[in-house]
């Protein structure tokens, strides 16, 4: 295999990106301003009396040995510090209390606390003062509101008695857009690390990753798809699906040396037709396989169905039919005759022009099942303009393929028609509809938020079970669970062979 082929130059490039999207998280990282953040770390937590309960000898001279209740006093230096890129304000603290922060050392006693400050933040220690809620209580330190622009800090150094060193000390308060969070150093004074280490460790994951990837697909030569079959076969049935068929036909082409594949769509039912005729011309199961909206017709049961995907339908009106929503007894009304001007219903002054699909139609089909529940009025025009019967309701006409329903309605003023809604969405000059405001939407479909009814699942069938080593197989296991998937969901329908498709599809999404 050709090392620079387009597989290649995607992985590569793609190795190439995630290097550099590892670069750019570091940067930004260090240099980007991140909301606002005081940290905290104890820079010291030490004992000043006997120490007899950690077994080490201590040396006290003056107030260390002769103040009352110093046998078991520690010292501990906590640093405050704004270690994020934005400057904390004195309104930024969000707690009820007149002061911002509040510290509590577990098991220990406050005896005294003195605040310490870098020589070019002298300005800080005004703001420690009991007015402005600094004081102690316990084992409680109430910490006043201190601005601080980025990178300042103060300390405090705090007296306690009445528990071992080591005990927690932990720091909390509101901050607004921001948080109050430890800190880790190595030496008392270092700046704590910008780059985290759970982003320091994905950062290089990362960068592992994507090259590992870039370099097995460069170096190994890629096994063809699952069952690749020579021979010939042609593929049938639906319009609507037809699109997906020959992109996946092409793909399988490219994958497959010796495969030719031919996509000759005439409508679900005619599909079936042809493929039951085939049948009987050449006996066995003929390399053609049907696809159809909808289950396939009552007494065929020689056919042997593959769920496909659930495709979504529309019904959709020209641009100038400036609705957005119907109900579904509007719709039945409308597809009655009952329903001549779309004034009726809301709508502007222009007559409803029917524009319907032939007989042979899934998409049809599936229309007068899921929505109408009974079939469409006839047939009253040739050309969707004018009525060759003057009795009847409304204009209504009958096309071959859904881009025939589609170029119509956008060019006639007061249409409405139905197409599968990928099509649906890409053409100019209509717009689809929603039904008893739920809006076509294969999302919603798939996440269980929508009971929009106008939708079915897309079958592909073979009469009787094709030999494991045909092309009609291997195409319909590519289509279904190999490469074919991807196509099938770039042009909106949702393949039955994922989860959320198997439940849709049924629990037997390879057929019965």
């Amino acid at each position: 295999m050709e090392w620079l082929n387009a597989e290649n130059v995607v992985a590569v490039g793609t190795a190439l990106v995630g290097v550099v999207a590892s670069g750019i998280m570091v940067w930004y990282e260090r240099r980007v301003p991140r909301r606002k953040r005081v940290g905290y770390r104890v820079q010291m937590d030490n004992p000043i009396g006997d120490d007899v309960r950690s077994g080490r000898p201590s040396r006290r001279l003056g107030l260390f040995d002769e103040a009352p209740g110093m046998a078991d006093a520690t010292l501990v230096l906590l640093r405050i510090e704004n270690d994020g890129s934005q400057g904390i304000a004195r309104d930024d603290y969000t707690g009820p209390e007149r002061h911002g922060l509040t510290a509590v050392f577990t098991d220990r006693t406050i005896r005294g606390v003195s605040v310490t400050q870098p020589t070019d933040t002298d300005h800080l220690v005004d703001h420690f003062t009991a007015d402005r809620g600094f004081g102690y209580e316990g084992n409680t330190l109430r910490i006043p509101r201190v601005p601080l622009n980025p990178r300042e800090h103060f300390k405090l150094l705090v007296l306690l008695s009445g528990g071992d060193v080591g005990r927690g000390i932990r720091l909390y308060g509101g901050l607004r857009d921001g948080e109050v969070h430890p800190n880790r150093s190595a030496t008392p004074d270092d700046t704590p690390p910008l780059f985290g280490r759970a982003a320091r460790l994905i950062s290089i994951l990362l960068t592992v990753c994507v090259v590992t990837l870039a370099t097995i697909v460069v170096v190994r030569d890629a096994p063809p798809p699952v069952g690749c079959e020579r021979g010939a076969l042609t593929v049938t049935g639906s319009t609507a699906f037809a699109p997906v068929i020959r992109e996946v036909a092409a793909k399988y082409e490219r994958d497959c040396e010796g495969s030719s594949i031919t996509v000759d769509a005439h409508g679900s039912t005619a599909g079936i037709r042809e493929l039951v005729a085939a049948a009987a011309d050449g006996g066995g199961s003929p390399p053609v396989v049907a696809l159809s909206d909808g289950p396939r017709p009552a007494g065929l049961d020689e056919l042997r169905e593959n769920r496909v995907a659930v495709s979504v339908f529309a019904l959709v009106v020209q641009d100038d039919v400036t609705l957005r929503n119907l109900s579904a007894a509007d719709v039945r009304r409308l597809y009655l005759g009952q329903i001549a001007n779309w004034a009726e219903v809301g709508g502007p002054d222009l007559p409803v022009v029917l524009v319907s699909r032939d007989a042979n139609s899934g998409t049809r089909q599936v229309f007068q099942r899921r929505v109408l529940g009974r079939g469409e009025i006839a047939n009253s025009s040739v050309d969707c303009v004018h009525k060759d019967d003057p009795t009847a309701p409304v204009v209504r006409c009958e096309l071959d393929s859904t881009d025939q329903v589609l170029s119509t309605v956008a060019a006639t003023p007061g249409a409405i028609g139905y197409s599968e809604l990928n099509l649906a969405g890409r053409a100019k000059g209509l717009h689809p509809l929603d039904l008893g405001g739920a809006p076509p939407s294969v999302d919603a479909i798939e996440h269980g938020t929508s009971d929009y009814p106008y939708r079915e699942i897309e079958y592909a069938y073979t009469y009787g079970r094709p030999p494991a080593d045909s092309l009609a197989s291997s195409f319909l296991t590519y289509l279904t669970r190999g490469n074919g998937q991807d196509v099938i969901r770039t042009h909106g329908h949702l393949p039955c062979w994922t989860p959320e498709g198997m439940r849709l599809c049924g629990s037997d999404p390879s057929g019965t």
